[in-house]
């Protein structure tokens, strides 16, 4: 099974492009599956795939990334801005209730989707984000968001992504690969260049210095059904914020996968029959 590769106009006139997989009118509730900060709808598709059987499974680039177009104005890199394309995503698919699926950044984004707009959000899928942003992680992030590292090839590409994110939980070359693939692409100098709009990084302080107070919007979730799932070693959700997470939303389902960094990729052993029993009990 492939994508529908489409797009959609934001509010502000960028065309922004989305993976839609699946079928548009099967009566499951539709899964919405948001990237972390660099990141873009590649890193979904093995979940896609698996799940479009019975749902169909949207998965957005945000602007600035992947195959969407770039913002003149790196000011717009914000969450709010985020939030609103992907209202203007759903309005434009008719969507008015998905399951939410946010890797990062984008578990942020599907809280505040689900505490925004109540009833438009029938779960949610944490991956390695809660309420309080561990800063060891944040600043390692900080260091290549902002930068670009050109590389001739791809094994060279491979090489540089195991050395700035050493465990994530790929198991072989193949893996290690189709993520690269995901963060890179061709430039017309024939280089590979990361996959993401670096200005990011001008917009990162002042979020950072304005986040509301994250641990209310969880509590907001109470009702809801939760996955959240944790890298054993992530260095941004500790173990001691997934456990208050757990005695905050005493319904939460919690997951941890041994010896894995920031971020867990979904599809390991521990995470596939769980994730896929969790989104089964939501019709």
């Amino acid at each position: 099974m492939i994508p529908r590769r489409r797009t959609f106009t934001s509010g502000d006139g960028l065309r922004l492009h989305f993976q839609d997989w699946g079928d548009g009118a099967g009566c499951r509730t539709p899964l919405l599956c948001l990237p972390g900060l660099t990141r873009n709808s590649a890193d979904f598709e093995d979940l896609a795939r698996r799940q479009a059987a019975t749902r169909r499974v949207i998965c957005p680039d945000y602007r600035g990334r992947g195959r969407s177009e770039y913002d003149s104005d790196w000011r717009n890199y914000h969450p709010r801005i985020y939030l609103e394309d992907l209202r203007h995503l759903l309005g434009a698919l008719g969507l008015d209730r998905v399951v939410a699926i946010g890797t990062s950044m984008g578990g942020l984004l599907s809280v505040a989707l689900a505490v925004g707009a109540p009833g438009q959000v029938a779960g949610l899928v944490l991956n390695d984000i809660g309420p309080d942003l561990a800063g060891d992680g944040l600043a390692r992030i900080a260091t290549y968001v902002g930068r670009d590292r050109p590389q001739p090839d791809w094994p060279a590409a491979v090489a540089e992504l195991r050395r700035l994110m050493p465990n994530l939980s790929f198991s072989n070359d193949e893996k290690w690969l189709r993520f690269a693939r995901a963060t890179f692409k061709e430039g017309d100098d024939g280089q590979l260049h990361f996959d993401w709009d670096v200005r990011l990084a001008r917009a990162l302080g002042p979020v950072t210095g304005e986040l509301p107070d994250l641990w209310a919007l969880f509590r907001a979730l109470a009702g809801l059904p939760v996955l959240a799932v944790r890298g054993g070693v992530s260095d941004v959700l500790s173990q001691a914020t997934f456990d208050r997470m757990a005695a905050e939303l005493p319904h939460l389902v919690r997951l941890t996968v041994p010896g894995c960094g920031h971020c867990p990729a979904l599809d390991e052993p521990e995470v596939q029959p769980a994730l896929d029993a969790f989104l089964a009990a939501i019709d």
